[in-house]
């Protein structure tokens, strides 16, 4: 980082710019926001509140829509490759995830919601992809609970190559704290379905006390983080939760919200105090492409209508935390990195949100600008960013700085 006396001198030539310079900064294929450096593009549209995404290594893009839809992108074109009759509410098909080695065995797993004579459960399931074709289900795990609300629903492989499922405790708040339950749990199971020898109890369960976690990430050093939707009713509401995930941590629902504290229970690294983020789905950025994201953490947020942005120190302290496109595209379900770059999609068909134009969509943060390793861009949208210099000034810096060859814009 450089010091004030560098950031002083930058901000006098960005507030001399700033009163010479105005900046269209559009894009014909993109919308920009040239104050952080970035642009955004719709990569499809006319979905129905899609839900999950994961990536193939030819290209193809995998996602959910909470119907009951598994579609693939492919050659920009997106093709339906399942549909099933599924539970609804905040239900439906949720999580979708390719196995680590999905080149040589073309596995894939979803969870979704479904009826039974005795309610509404949820089920892990594995399947093999063959043409943009899902067949010989395998059923790993079901009767997960679940309920038109909390019903988890992310799955993701972590480095260890175990596939991790977050569960929500089906509007049944003592479930959480069930060792007997799967339910308010985040579990861990190995690709087949058996259980890891080293999980803490001995079952799936791999941390308890979550309320409804509906986001994991790993960052490089392999440690995980959570995202939880904290209360919104008889235990009180918001306090919407980022947890640093340890093998058989209790997170304390519903015993304790917020900076609440009781013995053996793991408080969250950040909360939302009073107000309501409703934090989906998280993920690490780490590239070179846009610098003044690398190594920070990503959530989506649906009530909150925003992407949080999270910069934490080597001890997991908050060093910074802020919002991007507040209000721009709606309620957010998912952030995802990607292979070249961050995706998102909305949820404002959801019930709870106000549809756009061509909604639900999936979109693509990509750079403005070829950084070329300057880390004079970087500094200027993180000062944006952190609250310290103004839109226009940032829009400007960035405008002085391609007037100068010093970066160019992609």
């Amino acid at each position: 980082m450089y010091n004030k006396r560098y950031m002083y001198g930058m901000r006098n030539i960005i507030f001399v710019v700033s009163a010479i310079i105005l900046f269209s900064g559009t894009s014909a294929h993109a919308e920009s926001f040239p104050e952080i450096g970035v642009k955004v593009e719709v990569v499809t549209d006319n979905l129905k509140v899609p839900w999950g995404i994961d990536f193939a290594p030819d290209g193809r893009i995998f996602f959910t829509e909470r119907s009951g839809m598994v579609s693939v992108i492919e050659d920009k074109q997106v093709s339906q490759i399942m549909s099933l009759g599924v539970g609804g509410g905040e239900g439906g098909m949720l999580g979708i995830a390719l196995d680590p080695e999905f080149e040589e065995n073309n596995f894939i797993y979803v969870y979704y919601t479904y009826n039974e004579l005795l309610g509404i459960k949820n089920r892990l399931v594995q399947y093999v992809e063959t043409n943009n074709m899902l067949t010989d289900e395998k059923v790993l795990l079901e009767g997960i609970p679940g309920a038109p609300y909390h019903d988890g629903g992310r799955i993701k492989f972590g480095p260890d190559g175990m596939l991790y499922v977050t569960t929500g405790d089906a509007t049944e708040p003592d479930l959480s704290q069930n060792l007997n339950s799967v339910a308010g749990k985040i579990l861990r199971i190995n690709s087949d379905g058996t259980i890891p020898e080293d999980n803490p109890f001995g079952s799936a369960v791999y941390s308890i006390g979550h309320r409804n976690p509906q986001g994991i990430a790993w960052d490089k050093y392999g440690n995980l983080i959570a995202t939880e939707h904290g209360p919104s009713g008889w235990r009180g509401v918001a306090h919407d939760e980022i947890n640093l995930i340890v093998s058989g941590a209790n997170y304390g629902w519903p015993d304790i919200i917020g900076d609440e504290t009781l013995e053996d229970v793991i408080n969250p690294i950040l909360h939302s105090g009073d107000e309501t983020w409703a934090p989906s789905g998280s993920t690490f950025y780490y590239g070179e492409d846009m610098p003044m994201f690398d190594g920070k953490y990503f959530v989506a947020a649906l009530k909150g209508q925003h992407i949080h942005i999270i910069e934490f120190d080597e001890n997991y302290n908050v060093l910074f935390h802020g919002e991007l496109f507040s209000g721009e595209f709606g309620r957010i379900r998912d952030v995802v990195n990607g292979p070249d770059g961050l995706y998102f999609m909305t949820s404002n068909q959801d019930g709870r949100g106000n549809p756009n134009l061509y909604d639900d969509k999936i979109l693509r943060i990509s750079p403005m600008y070829n950084y070329d390793n300057n880390p004079w861009i970087q500094n200027i949208s993180e000062w944006y960013m952190k609250g310290d210099i103004s839109k226009e000034e940032s829009i400007n810096a960035h405008f002085y700085l391609v007037e100068r060859g010093t970066i160019s814009q992609n």
